[in-house]
């Protein structure tokens, strides 16, 4: 088991009101799974996402990642845990603007303290994993929404993290470019990753094999996707 949820709750006040964001969620997900969170707006999703990746403490509940139970951990404990053990690929891609596609990349590994040469190596190597070896040195702005992804997911890649979580990856795209990133998605799946993907689009929760649903910050559905076409070894294309 690679992580489990039991009994999770994050609760927000608003003025005299309580929050229930997440409402006694039990989850488990096994190594190499890939899972598709969806739901209405305001239905725990993101909150799902942002708890169960360490970005958020719960208001009450246990999460073990690899059987430690991580809501002990202080937030410096935290931190260090998400740069070591978790991917993230956002919508919004997250990118520093001003820094080449390589720096970008090897930023985790500057937290990590890896030496200079060898995080530029690392990243570089990334880089054309993902199809961008000619664009090292090009900064977000010089890239199209789709490079800008594939930075992005790199950069989630770099320190081969135990899960990768990936939030609306596609949102932000347009239809080609989409459709390579659900095919390189479906490619680090094909490795044996384990990524969590919310997504409120039925075409983009199609890449995964299992599907979690979730309504007013409980889960309503959980079992085999019933939107599933997933096929193995689907190569990326990276033509653009």
């Amino acid at each position: 088991m690679i992580l489990e949820l039991e009994n999770v709750s994050k609760h927000y006040q608003m003025g005299d009101t309580i929050i229930r964001a997440l409402d006694g969620v039990n989850l488990k997900v096994n190594a190499g799974e890939f899972v598709a969170i969806m739901g209405h707006s305001g239905s725990g999703k993101s909150t799902f996402l942002q708890v169960a990746s360490m970005l958020a403490q719960p208001s009450s509940g246990k999460i073990l990642l690899r059987e430690k139970d991580v809501t002990l951990y202080n937030e410096v404990e935290r931190a260090r845990l998400r740069n070591k053990e978790i991917g993230f690929v956002f919508q919004q891609f997250n990118l520093l603007p001003r820094t080449s596609a390589l720096d970008n990349v090897a930023l985790p590994l500057v937290y990590a303290k890896i030496p200079e040469n060898e995080r530029r190596e690392r990243a570089k190597k990334m880089l054309e994993k993902v199809g961008l070896g000619d664009r090292l040195q090009n900064t977000p702005a010089q890239l199209s929404g789709g490079q800008q992804q594939r930075v992005a997911i790199a950069r989630a890649l770099i320190n081969d993290p135990t899960i990768i979580f990936a939030d609306e990856p596609t949102g932000n795209l347009d239809t080609k470019s989409g459709e390579d990133i659900k095919r390189f998605l479906q490619e680090l799946h094909n490795e044996n990753r384990t990524i969590i993907m919310v997504t409120h689009e039925e075409d983009v929760a199609a890449i995964a094999q299992r599907l979690v649903v979730f309504r007013d910050g409980k889960v309503v559905s959980d079992g085999k996707n019933k939107y599933a076409k997933y096929k193995k070894n689907l190569p990326m294309q990276t033509g653009e």
